[in-house]
């Protein structure tokens, strides 16, 4: 009997410590296996969160406002800087171009020689040149000839009504000031002496004393059109002007 006791007790015992054996060590891996995946999803959840909060940190900066060049709602960088290169006089560089486009002045700079070598390519009648230290659109040598054609041949075009009365006033009345022909003719004349002046046959004669205003002339490219040696020359105007009875009719002036 003793001997199956301690069978018993040493199977049972042996029994107990291999299941204790077992189930604690499948505690111990599953434990660690618990953490070592809560680590993993800690540090992926944490270099996720990282890249995110970094990418909106770039997006963020690189972010343009509406209605600025660049931005929405606002016109490409080439279409700016070819609008400004269109209305300036002058070369302007492309420091200037970068405060007026609120961009980096490097980045207009690659603009500027992009369009440049895009118009050389494509044979396009203008030029973007770099000169002087600046930028500036030219007209392509090639095109010269048709340019000149263009020049000479408006120069030769007859002169409006507007322009022959305008110029007619500032002959009898010379030197007179612009708004005493604007007052003579009953219309403004700005664009008619801008006109006039352009064609070379009036010239700025000083100012008026009261007033400051400038006075104008004809010049002797007048003359020289109208084959005369001097201004005495003019026809009078007396013959040219209606009756006098006829003016108290339109008028309806009475009579004296």
């Amino acid at each position: 009997m003793s001997i199956d006791i301690d069978e018993t007790v040493e199977t049972t015992t042996g029994d107990d410590i291999s299941t204790e054996t077992a189930e604690s060590a499948g505690d111990d891996i599953s434990t660690a296996t618990a953490d070592t995946t809560g680590d993993d999803i800690s540090t992926e959840t944490a270099a996720t969160a990282g890249d995110d909060i970094s990418t909106e940190g770039d997006a963020v900066e690189d972010e343009i406002p509406a209605g600025v060049v660049g931005g929405p709602d606002g016109p490409s960088l080439r279409a700016a800087v070819e609008a400004v290169m269109l209305v300036v006089d002058t070369p302007v560089d492309a420091t200037m171009l970068a405060q007026v486009c609120e961009r980096p002045p490097a980045e207009v700079e690659e603009c500027l020689r992009s369009l440049a070598e895009e118009y050389a390519a494509e044979g396009r009648g203008i030029a973007l040149r770099e000169v002087a230290g600046g930028w500036r659109f030219y007209t392509r040598e090639e095109c010269a000839p048709v340019v000149e054609r263009f020049v000479r041949d408006g120069q030769q075009t007859r002169l409006t009504q507007a322009a022959l009365e305008t110029l007619a006033v500032v002959a009898y009345r010379q030197p007179v000031s612009r708004s005493r022909v604007s007052a003579v003719r009953g219309v403004n004349v700005d664009g008619v002496m801008r006109t006039l002046l352009a064609r070379g046959l009036v010239e700025e004669a000083g100012a008026e004393p009261e007033s400051g205003a400038t006075l104008y002339r004809t010049t002797n490219l007048f003359l020289e059109k109208l084959g005369l040696n001097s201004l005495d020359e003019l026809p009078p105007l007396a013959p040219l002007l209606p009756d006098l009875s006829s003016l108290e009719g339109d008028l309806d002036l009475p009579s004296s």
